[in-house]
């Protein structure tokens, strides 16, 4: 054991699969280049349609313009309602195993998730039914904090002491999951235990790692 008492998890390619990954699949089936997607989003970072998006800045009717403006200008036909369908991924049970089992053992437990206002529900879920099975795995969390209710996403430092104020921990105390490294680097420089996650596998085995407990714990 440690002084590791709080664990922060992403929650879509964290707690459920990856949205990429989708992204992935629609790229090859159109005959997009690979990682047009990520591309496209990770231009002008901090004033594109997507970061705009997150922050509810705009809503879905307007995404759906200004990321194909943005498509456009790289030459490829992409509305932004075609991204917007994909970005619900699926639950990954053992990791709310192990939220269960962090929650049992006294651990503080959060979410911090860059999402939008579209679809049904927290994570834009394409039907109400999945809508209600991301919401019971959402009320575990001690405490959720949401890009487009607070209208700051990451990697704004400022999400991450929200959290960790909000869950009564200092970032030390803290360990961060997310499957994007620039929203790990800003957890890091606060002075969390940042685990980049590839794979379930991986994130449970790093999880376990960071707060001391015996491989294979979850």
């Amino acid at each position: 054991m440690n002084d590791r008492s709080a664990v922060i998890f992403d929650f879509g390619g964290v707690v459920t699969s990856s949205p990429f990954e989708a992204f992935n699949r629609m790229e090859a089936e159109r005959g997009l280049p690979h990682g047009l997607v990520r591309r496209i989003n990770a231009a002008n970072p901090d004033g594109n349609a997507w970061a705009q998006f997150e922050r509810a800045e705009i809503d879905g009717a307007r995404f759906d313009i200004l990321f194909a403006e943005e498509a456009r200008a790289l030459g490829y036909d992409l509305p932004g309602r075609d991204v917007l369908a994909l970005l619900s991924g699926d639950i990954r049970p053992r990791t709310v195993a192990a939220i269960e089992w962090l929650k049992t053992h006294g651990y503080r437990v959060g979410c911090i998730t860059n999402n939008v206002p579209s679809g049904h529900g927290a994570q834009m879920s394409a039907t109400a039914e999945k809508a209600e099975a991301v919401a019971a795995v959402m009320a575990r969390f001690d405490h959720l904090v949401e890009s487009s209710r607070i209208g700051i996403r990451k990697p704004d430092p400022r999400i991450y002491a929200l959290a960790c104020e909000a869950l009564g921990v200092s970032p030390h105390q803290c360990v961060y999951l997310d499957d994007l490294g620039i929203n790990c680097k800003p957890a890091a420089a606060l002075g969390m235990w940042a685990i980049k996650v590839t794979d379930e596998d991986q994130a449970l085995a790093d999880l376990a790692e960071a707060l001391g407990l015996d491989p294979g714990t979850f």
